[in-house]
């Protein structure tokens, strides 16, 4: 089931000093967190000569500066294909990684933009958007090496080791029962407790009547950026202006990720999805990236049985007392719900 990777966030300063004598960036004026994402540590820095993102790799799987380095080369690579992204500048060694203190940063330019969710995006920008994302796919073919050559992307929510494999509704069922033990235990009881019993018990019945359509392990396995959601994506008015976070770029099946970017671009608030955006954007995927429509349906299908069998928001917040995720979790839990009982519906705009 979905390992907890991210340790809970802690105070950290970061040491400019040393930091910005390695770049010709000048010397710092201010620095801000940036308070936008969940898994991420950066800072908005303004310096004497300009403005800069400085990012802060500490996500224990993915901060060792052999993995950083192979997400660098992808982002230069990719801009030189004319793929709208934020490549890390070069310090005054050459080199775009620097570790201070046993940690790893990176120095950006800033990007003046906002992110958007799907629901902003008019159907022609919901095409421009999965054209982007086929587009990706399409540049990291061949940008990157063969497949196999890397380790997996793994994205919050990935089951079992191996993220070709399909969740176990075994291991969902367990997980389920000692999820209901911590939320009786939690005192005092609040509208979290409840939402998340109610689901946590709604769930384990859709898997029981479910449980029969575990799906294969994936195909179509390819290189992805493996976090492609709006956190991730800027906006200069109406057109993308840069994709960032590259910490998941890995090999995986790569319909999966069109249709999960989808699932968290164009959920409502209620847990539907919208589904004629989500026509446009597929059509759009589909057409740019090469991917068929029963690659499509395949995807569909894996993706709804991951967020059947997925828990990770309720063990953040049980597990480990880290709530960043519990605003989410309302859509999220309806979601996965809706999706079972409209599952045909879906399906058919993936693949029209």
């Amino acid at each position: 089931m979905p390992r907890l990777r991210v340790p809970p966030p802690v105070p950290h300063a970061p040491p400019l000093g040393a930091l910005l004598r390695r770049y010709r960036a000048g010397s710092a004026l201010t620095c801000e967190p940036v308070d936008q994402g969940l898994l991420n540590r950066g800072y908005r820095l303004c310096t004497t000569r300009g403005r800069y993102f400085l990012k802060h790799h500490f996500d224990p799987e993915t901060a060792h500066p052999a993995a950083i380095d192979r997400q660098h080369r992808a982002t230069r690579r990719l801009a030189d294909l004319g793929v709208p992204v934020a490549p890390p500048l070069p310090g005054r060694d050459g080199r775009t990684v620097a570790v201070v203190g046993g940690h790893a940063y990176a120095l950006h330019p800033w990007i003046d933009g906002r992110h958007r969710h799907g629901g902003q995006l008019t159907p022609t920008q919901c095409g421009r958007l999965g054209a982007l994302l086929g587009a990706v796919h399409a540049g990291l073919e061949q940008v990157m090496p063969a497949h196999g050559r890397a380790p997996a992307a793994r994205t919050e929510g990935t089951p079992g080791p191996d993220p070709a494999e399909s969740a176990d509704p075994a291991d969902t069922f367990a997980l389920i029962d000692d999820l209901l033990a911590r939320v009786r235990r939690h005192r005092p009881a609040d509208s979290f407790d409840e939402l998340a019993r109610h689901r946590l018990l709604e769930r384990r019945a859709l898997l029981a009547r479910h449980a029969d359509r575990r799906p294969p392990r994936g195909d179509a396995v390819g290189w992805v950026h493996g976090d492609f959601h709006p956190f991730n994506l800027l906006y200069k008015g109406d057109a993308p202006a840069a994709i960032v976070d590259w910490d998941r770029l890995g090999v995986r099946p790569r319909a999966e990720e069109a249709v999960r970017a989808a699932a968290i671009f164009f959920v409502r608030p209620g847990g539907p999805l919208d589904l004629p955006r989500v026509r446009a954007y597929a059509r759009a995927y589909r057409r740019t990236a090469g991917a068929t429509p029963s690659q499509l349906a395949a995807a569909v299908h894996r993706v709804w049985w991951e967020r059947l069998n997925d828990f990770w928001m309720l063990r953040w917040h049980y597990e480990r007392g880290d709530t960043r995720a519990d605003p989410q979790f309302p859509a999220a839990s309806a979601l996965a719900v809706w999706w079972t009982r409209e599952y045909d519906a879906v399906c058919d705009a993936f693949v029209e």
